[in-house]
């Protein structure tokens, strides 16, 4: 029997798991979220999941592939702060000669061309599994805060504790799975919720 996203809407125990309280809210509504992007990638042909057929100049597999390097980028932060994040001087840049880094961020939003939607999804499944390992971790202390990394969509100096930034991977999450379902319905009429 194949899912559908209204049962994933309903199933609230599934989705919860056996965690009670707010790691089970966390769980039930990220992996809800999860769930509606993926419906906008699957059954899309590879040219399909490229396709950029809005304003945006977003495909839908770039989308996915965005939201799984920044759920794996915010998990990483829960555990280690902005321990692996590079040290760049923001206000020095040269924006005719970006960094490495920052062209580097731009491909998160681009499937290449050894990039499949089958190896997309599956690398969905695999940070999904490891975030949703890290939220059940009754060791992963909600309350503990962290220093942002600097980025230029940070305020300079700023703390995100562990709590705000796992709501920042359902707010990611949820947001670009409505842009990608906008441009899933452009594609070939498809939406999440009709």
């Amino acid at each position: 029997m194949t899912t559908t996203p209204m049962d994933l809407a309903t199933s609230s125990s599934t989705l919860r798991g056996d965690l009670p309280g707010e790691r089970g809210d966390l769980l039930e509504t990220l992996r809800m979220h999860r769930g509606f992007l993926r419906h906008t990638l699957t059954g899309l042909s590879e040219e399909q999941a490229r396709a950029t057929p809005t304003a945006s100049a977003l495909s839908v597999g770039g989308i996915v592939k965005h939201v799984v390097a920044v759920e794996k980028q915010w998990a990483d932060f829960c555990v280690e702060g902005a321990a692996g994040a590079p040290q760049i001087d923001w206000e020095s840049i040269d924006w005719a000669n970006p960094p490495e880094m920052f062209l580097e961020f731009q491909q998160q939003f681009v499937l290449g061309p050894d990039e499949t939607v089958e190896g997309t999804l599956a690398a969905y499944d695999e940070v999904a599994a490891a975030t949703d390992a890290l939220v059940a971790n009754a060791d992963l202390d909600l309350d503990r805060t962290w220093v942002l990394p600097a980025m230029p969509w940070f305020e300079k100096d700023g703390i995100r504790s562990v709590r705000r930034s796992l709501y920042q991977i359902v707010a990611e999450t949820a947001q670009h799975s409505g842009h990608a379902d906008i441009i899933r319905e452009t594609i070939d009429g498809q939406t999440t919720m009709a």
